[in-house]
């Protein structure tokens, strides 16, 4: 069985994904086609590399290192065909067409480039592989944006990126590592500001709100932790997300020896992460969260690599 591999250059970390396929030439494909043989996460944080809107050289030089090291561990999975996704840290730097040009030819590898409504896309695509959504709104909470996507009848539409991230809420509005109950504010304020700017902001209204990318599983994980369970949750309420974020306000220092447990590489991105969670919370009326096992790498795997 061939193997494909994925590498994720994202805002907070860049993830290489190797998957084992069983029917490469399928017409279409669910999670039961294909297995992650290996998924090597490198927290790069590449967010703060960010300066007055460029991509700086350090971040250029970081990104560079850490692909080639993602590209050194493929090469022993013998792998079918190997691609790059670029998300939101570059696509919305000034510098893009020059960053993505300098990482290329640094790494030795082409990088794709996605656009928000295909990061939302491709979200779907891979949240969808393993489950039918009927009705309800997809929500990718990444480090440098946020994306959402409508879905009605198991289809997706207006595919839409909040440019606001858990990684970039922290790097703009946190001045330690947790957040004080005004930088919580700020960082919702901001995001309400956001949102109000969609075109159709009521077309995201539901009941049920699933979510992918690690700010989700992050919350999921330190729910898990505080109250006990053995492992995380398939599904969280509006209600347990507030617990979480008025435990912060509340006992700083209590949450931050739990977080660490949790999720000890998202400490400083847990807060703005359940912050703009329980804003989509809010804004399209949810009471629910559908928690994802998959997202955009399985979505860019089957959509870009083996259709």
């Amino acid at each position: 069985m061939p193997n494909y591999a994925v590498v994720d250059l994202g805002s907070n970390t860049i993830r290489l994904v190797v998957y084992e396929v069983k029917h490469a030439h399928e017409r279409t494909f669910t999670n039961k086609d294909f297995k992650s043989l290996i998924n090597d996460k490198v927290m790069a944080g590449l967010s703060a590399y960010v300066v007055d809107g460029v991509f700086t050289q350090d971040g250029i030089d970081r990104a560079i290192s850490v692909l080639r090291g993602h590209a050194k561990r493929a090469r022993y999975f013998n792998c079918e065909k190997m691609e790059v996704f670029a998300t939101a840290v570059i696509r919305n730097a000034k510098n893009c067409d020059e960053a993505v040009i300098a990482i290329e030819e640094g790494a030795g590898l082409p990088i794709s480039l996605l656009s928000a409504q295909d990061e939302a896309h491709l979200g779907f695509v891979g949240a969808t592989c393993d489950r039918t959504v009927v009705r309800g709104t997809l929500v990718d909470i990444g480090g440098g944006s946020t994306e959402l996507t409508r879905v009605e009848h198991d289809r997706d539409f207006d595919n839409a990126s909040l440019g606001q991230g858990s990684l970039s809420s922290f790097a703009q509005h946190v001045r330690g590592i947790l957040p004080t109950g005004d930088e919580m504010d700020a960082i919702a304020a901001a995001l309400r500001t956001r949102l109000a700017a969609l075109p159709r902001p009521d077309a995201y209204r539901t009941d049920t709100l699933f979510g992918i990318g690690g700010s989700v599983r992050a919350a999921a994980k330190m729910h898990a932790q505080a109250t006990g369970a053995t492992s995380r949750p398939k599904t969280m309420t509006k209600k347990e997300i507030h617990a979480i974020l008025t435990w912060c306000r509340t006992d700083p220092d209590a949450f931050a020896h739990t977080a660490l447990k949790a999720s000890a590489e998202r400490i400083h991105t847990l807060v703005p992460g359940c912050v703009i969670l329980l804003e989509l919370f809010d804004a399209f009326g949810a009471e629910r969260l559908d928690v994802c096992k998959y997202g955009v790498r399985e979505g860019y795997l089957i959509e870009r690599m083996l259709r």
